[in-house]
């Protein structure tokens, strides 16, 4: 059976739109995957070991925007890499897991030490360790990338791929859900605009 047969037949849990801002607007925290969400999935090697990641300026922009927005934002990932500890400092996430393949655990960890009820959060992955996480939170999203099981069982399925703006859309769709939108883009505009 081929991918395209298997995922005509499953059934699709992306939301309509007032069913996606309905959920939207209870978000209190965003998590994030890294390696094909945060990054387009591929992992780069020098011949010395050293590992390379490339990250989206367009993500990093809406992750500072949808934090001062008042939604925070975290990282899960089942890799360490400085890189990744590096990204997180340099945006003001203070919520970063690494190193985690069960992702469902480690987000018990941070519900631990924040109180966040599950329907205040979303989560971004794209291949199967994000799904036991993704099926519990009140927001399951994932890049037009994800592996075909992860969008069959997504809330919402962004139009660029992971490492390409697919955060800086969630981050966009879920301020214009709370309508802080257009009120975080103003802060960046300054007075006496044209």
């Amino acid at each position: 059976m081929n991918q395209s047969s298997v995922s005509k037949t499953a059934v699709s849990k992306l939301l309509s739109p007032s069913e996606l801002v309905t959920r939207a607007r209870s978000i209190k925290l965003l998590l994030l995957d890294v390696d094909g969400v945060l990054t387009d999935g591929r992992l780069y090697f020098s011949n010395e070991g050293d590992e390379l990641k490339s990250f989206c300026t367009l993500d990093g922009q809406g992750i500072k925007a949808l934090q001062k927005s008042g939604v925070k934002v975290g990282i899960i990932t089942g890799r360490t890499s400085n890189l990744v500890a590096k990204r997180a400092f340099d945006l003001g996430i203070q919520l970063l897991v690494q190193g985690r393949e069960d992702k469902w655990e480690a987000l018990q960890e941070i519900l631990g030490e924040h109180r966040f009820a599950l329907g205040e959060i979303a989560f971004m992955g794209d291949d199967w360790p994000d799904l036991k996480v993704m099926s519990r939170v009140g927001l399951a999203l994932t890049p037009a990338n994800g592996h075909f099981t992860v969008v069959e069982r997504s809330h919402w399925q962004s139009q660029a791929r992971g490492g390409e703006g697919a955060v800086r859309e969630a981050c966009d769709m879920l301020m214009k859900a709370q309508d802080t939108f257009d009120q975080i883009l103003e802060s960046y505009l300054g007075e006496n605009v044209i």
